[in-house]
C-alpha cells in the first residue's frame, strides 16, 4: 500500500504526484499488488472511477472518516481514498488555501491520513491488510510511528524521502491530540527544535528508507544538504537505498503525446516546429520559428534558483534581442511579481504563464529548444528528463537527480558531444547560470552539435522497469513470504466481494 498525498491524475503540485502513480503502475506491471491510499481531496473524488464505501474509521483525529475503493481510470490502479469533507474537500491546494497560504491544520489533515493507514494496516477495517507499507515524504511520515507504537511486526515499513527540505514541522503540543505516545515525543522520537516533525519519525520508525537519486542518497548525510535530519540519516545510513524515479512513457512521449497538435520522434523531429509555434501562441509570444526558445518551467521558489533567473534574463535579453523566454509555474509571491514585472516590461521576448495546466506543461517541452532548471538542492529533477525525451535540451545545476540523468556537455567550442545531454553548471551565483545559457545558445548556434544533444537526450531510457525491480527487491526483502498478485482492492464491479469482512487476515 502506497500511501501519499498525491497521485496523478487525483492530485498533483509538483513531481510527488508523477512519481506515485508511475511507480504504482510499473509495480503492476511487475505482477505486484500496488494500491494507493491518500486523502480524498475533490479532485480525487472526481478523477477516481467506481467509488465505493468501504469502511468506517470512526474516531481518528480530525473526525469521523469513511475509506472508499476504487480505480484511476485507464490505469486500473486500485485507490483508496480516506474521506472526511471537512478535512479535505477546499478551494487551494491539497496544502495551501486559495490564497496560497498553508492550512493551519495540515498537522492535523495528515496525520489522519497515517493513523487511517495504520489502522487498515493492523487489520480494523474489512480492507485486506497490505505486507508493506510504502509511505511518501513527510505528509505519510507518522505512518511507520503508529505501526512501531503498536507494537506491529507486520506490514513492515519503507519510507521514500521525495525532498528531505520539506518535513512537516508542527507544534509540540499536537502530540497529544494525534495520539502520538509520551515515549516518542522526545529528541530520540519526533522532537526536532522544539517542535513536532513528521520526516523525522519517518526516518526513525521505518525498515527501511530510500530516497530517489544515489548523489541525493550521499547528499543528505551532509549538513549542507540534510536540512539538520543528516545526523539521524546518519544513524540509519546501512538502511538508506537511492532508486531512482522513472517516467510513465504512457503520459510523456512526443510521438503520441494527446497534448500535442503534432507528434515527431527522433526519427521525424517536423512535428516540433509545430508545437514551438503552438507554444509561442499559448504563451503571447510573436510566432518566429528560428529565434532561440528558453523554457523555465517548475515551482516558482529560491530552491529553484528563480531568484537568480530574474536577474539573469534581462542580461540575457540584452545580449540576445532575438531571444525568447516562456516561463511556467507557481510559487513564491514575490517571485511571481518579480517576473510579471519583467514579462511587462520585455512583452516580445518574455511570456509568463502563473499555475500550472497540463496542456502547457507538455507543450513546453515539445516546443522549447532549450530548458532552464536551476536548482540549489534537486532530490531527483523529472522535468529535464521530459525535456531530454521532447528534444529540448536542459541547462541545469550540477547537484542531486540533476547530476545523475544528464550527462553534461564539456565545455569549449569544439569539444566532441559524446554522450552529452546537456548543460550542467556549478554555483549559485547569477554569473553561474548566465555562463551555462550562454553556453547553450552558441552550441545551439551550430545546429549540426545541437542535434546531436538532441538525439542523445531523445534516445536515452527512463522506464520505471529498473526502479520498479528494485523497489520488488527491496518489498521481497522485507516480507520475503508475500504472495504475488492476490488484489488489495479488486478491480472494478469486484470490489465489493473482495473488501468482505471475510477476508480481515489476508495479506496482499
Amino acid at each position: 500500500m502506497l500511501v501519499t498525498s498525491e497521485a496523478l491524475p487525483l492530485a498533483k503540485t509538483g513531481g510527488l504526484g508523477d512519481a506515485v502513480s508511475g511507480l504504482s503502475r510499473a509495480l503492476r506491471e511487475a505482477n505486484v499488488d500496488a494500491t494507493v491510499f491518500m486523502p480524498a481531496y475533490e479532485s480525487a473524488l472526481d478523477a477516481a472511477c467506481g467509488l465505493e464505501k468501504v469502511a468506517d474509521l470512526p474516531g481518528l483525529v480530525g473526525g469521523d472518516a469513511e475509506v472508499w475503493a476504487g480505480w484511476v481510470a485507464d490505469t486500473e490502479i486500485p485507490v483508496l481514498l480516506l474521506r472526511n469533507d471537512a478535512l479535505y474537500v477546499r478551494p487551494g491546494n491539497p496544502y495551501l488555501d486559495a490564497d496560497g497560504r498553508e492550512f493551519a491544520d495540515n498537522g492535523i489533515r495528515f496525520a489522519a491520513l497515517a493513523q487511517a493507514a495504520k489502522r487498515i494496516s493492523v487489520g480494523e477495517t474489512p480492507v485486506r491488510v497490505p505486507h508493506v507499507v510504502h509511505a511518501h515524504d513527510w505528509h505519510a511520515g507518522l505512518t511507520p510511528l503508529y505501526l512501531h507504537a503498536a507494537g506491529v511486526k507486520r506490514p513492515k515499513t519503507v519510507l521514500t524521502i521525495h525532498n528531505l527540505a520539506f518535513q512537516g514541522n508542527f507544534p509540540l503540543r499536537l502530540a497529544d491530540q494525534l495520539d502520538i505516545p509520551p515515549a516518542y515525543r522526545g529528541s530520540d522520537g519526533v522532537e526536532f527544535w522544539g517542535h513536532l516533525n513528521f520526516m523525522k519519525a519517518g526516518l526513525r520508525y521505518a525498515d527501511r528508507i530510500t530516497t530517489v537519486s544515489a548523489t541525493y542518497a550521499r547528499e543528505i548525510l551532509t549538513p549542507a544538504f540534510g536540512h539538520g535530519l543528516d545526523g539521524v540519516l546518519g544513524q540509519r545510513a546501512h538502511e538508506l537505498h537511492a532508486i531512482p524515479n522513472g517516467i510513465d512513457p504512457e503520459v510523456w512521449d512526443p510521438s503520441c503525446d494527446p497534448y500535442l497538435s503534432a507528434h515527431f520522434s527522433v526519427l521525424d523531429m517536423r512535428g516540433k516546429v509545430r508545437n514551438r509555434l503552438d507554444m509561442q501562441r499559448a504563451f503571447g509570444l510573436p510566432a518566429d520559428p528560428e529565434a532561440p526558445l528558453l523554457a523555465m518551467g517548475s515551482r516558482l521558489t529560491s530552491q529553484k534558483m528563480v531568484d537568480l533567473a530574474i536577474e539573469v534574463f534581462p542580461m540575457l535579453l540584452a545580449a540576445h534581442p532575438c531571444l525568447q523566454i516562456a516561463v511556467l509555474g507557481c510559487g513564491e509571491r514575490g517571485l511571481e511579481e518579480a517576473l510579471r514585472e519583467l514579462a511587462r516590461r520585455h512583452p516580445r521576448n518574455l511570456g509568463l504563464h502563473i499555475g500550472y495546466d497540463e496542456r502547457r506543461g507538455h507543450l513546453l517541452h515539445a516546443g522549447a529548444d532549450m530548458l532552464l532548471h536551476g536548482s540549489r538542492f534537486e532530490p531527483f529533477g523529472l522535468t529535464p528528463l521530459y525535456s531530454m525525451l521532447y528534444g529540448t535540451v536542459p541547462i541545469a545545476s550540477r547537484v542531486g537527480g540533476l547530476a545523475d540523468s544528464i550527462t553534461g556537455l564539456q565545455p569549449g567550442p569544439d569539444t566532441e558531444i559524446g554522450a552529452a545531454t546537456g548543460i550542467l553548471f556549478d554555483g549559485d551565483r547569477p554569473a553561474d547560470m548566465l555562463a551555462a545559457v550562454e553556453r547553450a545558445l552558441a552550441t545551439f548556434a551550430q545546429r549540426q552539435r545541437w542535434s546531436v544533444l538532441q538525439r542523445n537526450g531523445m534516445t536515452r531510457h527512463f522506464g520505471w522497469e529498473a526502479p520498479a525491480a528494485q523497489y520488488v527487491e527491496l518489498y521481497r526483502m522485507l516480507a520475503p513470504v508475500a504472495p504475488v498478485g492476490a488484489p488489495m482492492v479488486a478491480r472494478r464491479p469486484e470490489t465489493a466481494g473482495a473488501l468482505a469482512g471475510t477476508d480481515i487476515r489476508k495479506r496482499a
